[in-house]
């Protein structure tokens, strides 16, 4: 297996951040592509890659370096995450997650939280993710009805969540709840905890689904689930939306270089079959119907990944990124999808087979233009975002 290089912290040169890239590809070359097959028909938890990720330190990518993370800035984790999903996707959605529920206890934690969970994250000791999605509550996040009473220095949470990633094998999850029923607006009445597993939390039902798979999607059910209130992230009510939809800008960032990956593993596909296909006595590349599609393809998967950088790169800088994220993830997601689609009429009946990449990419990629937020969602924020910044 690939080991990473040592890393000086969040400031990489450019041969560093290369030779990083290059440790990632090679193991992607020897581990991944050998087994992706396999491990998505079957719809199984790849054990094995998580564990490799486990010891390449993916799963503190994001973490400081105080806490035993790699401490990378969101342009190279977004470089990696775009590598890795140009061959197999779901399995970025394992360590995403888990760096998203992380990421909201480094930002917004007290110091006890994070000297407490962030280096067990890191290690990957505890891997886990973030709850916030019910059966009634999705893009519309205020409108989920989990609650936490107060009960002495516990809270008592009950209610169900859907649609979990790792929630079968996941250990803990930043899981959002409402602990002022009342609150007007909405928004002041929501928490966000950390939630280990254990008594009062059972794994409900596992969705199987189009496409995304091996990462499990499952429900979690909290009957009478009781915490300590040491386990509220930043130890005050009411702060919950907020610390969640920050975690959201990593999250997005993450689905649109997962869509950068796509677009360029389908574009990557497509150009070696296209040149090595013939029809009428020639290569099917040099076809002008095929040179249009790659054309658009090519354009499609560049400016996909300028966006994504874009964004990644504000998020490093600590600005506000929730319109250069929305941007990314609405454009990058929707490229996925029109790449992967463009790429299964250039293999034509062979994108049927089971037999080539190119039916899992279009699979995987209709799932990113929902995930973290819909790109309908995202094209409203954008709107509300850039009226905001530019008004008459």
């Amino acid at each position: 297996m690939a080991t990473l290089p040592n890393l000086p912290g969040a400031i990489m040169s450019a041969d560093e951040e290369a030779a990083l890239i290059d440790a990632i590809q090679k193991w992607v070359d020897k581990e991944v592509r050998p087994v992706v097959q396999k491990y998505d028909h079957d719809d199984v938890w790849p054990a094995e890659i998580v564990a490799q990720m486990t010891d390449m330190g993916l799963f503190g990518a994001t973490i400081g370096r105080e806490y035993g993370g790699l401490g990378l800035s969101a342009v190279t984790y977004a470089k990696i995450v775009a590598l890795i999903s140009s061959y197999w996707m779901a399995i970025t959605g394992i360590f995403n997650s888990h760096l998203i529920m992380a990421c909201a206890v480094e930002r917004f934690g007290t110091q006890a939280q994070k000297a407490h969970w962030l280096p067990r994250f890191a290690s990957g000791e505890i891997r886990g993710g973030l709850a916030l999605t019910e059966p009634n509550a999705g893009t519309d996040l205020q409108a989920i009805r989990m609650t936490a009473r107060r009960d002495g220095d516990d809270y008592i949470i009950n209610g169900t969540k859907t649609w979990i990633s790792n929630g079968i094998n996941g250990g803990c999850f930043a899981l959002l709840v409402k602990t002022d029923t009342k609150a007007d607006p909405r928004y002041k009445g929501m928490s966000l905890f950390i939630a280990p597993k254990q008594e009062g939390l059972t794994t409900g039902k596992k969705f199987k689904k189009l496409g995304y798979n091996s990462i499990d999607s499952a429900e979690l059910i909290f009957d009478n689930y009781r915490i300590g209130a040491d386990h509220l992230i930043g130890e005050a009510e009411g702060q919950g939306f907020f610390q969640a939809t920050g975690g959201l800008e990593l999250g997005r960032i993450n689905v649109a270089a997962r869509g950068v990956g796509v677009a360029e593993g389908a574009l990557r596909l497509a150009g070696e079959y296209a040149q090595q296909r013939e029809t009428m006595g020639k290569a099917i590349c040099e076809h002008q119907a095929i040179q249009l599609k790659i054309g658009e393809m090519v354009t499609r998967a560049r400016a996909a990944r300028l966006l994504t950088m874009d964004a990644a790169k504000a998020y490093d800088r600590g600005e506000r990124c929730d319109m250069e994220a929305g941007m990314a993830k609405y454009f990058a997601s929707e490229a996925a999808a029109e790449n992967a689609q463009e790429a299964m009429r250039i293999f034509g009946g062979y994108s049927y087979s089971k037999e080539y990449d190119i039916e899992r990419l279009y699979r995987d990629a209709l799932f990113m233009c929902i995930a973290e937020g819909t790109n309908e969602m995202q094209r409203m924020i954008i709107s509300k975002q850039w009226v905001k910044r530019n008004p008459a």
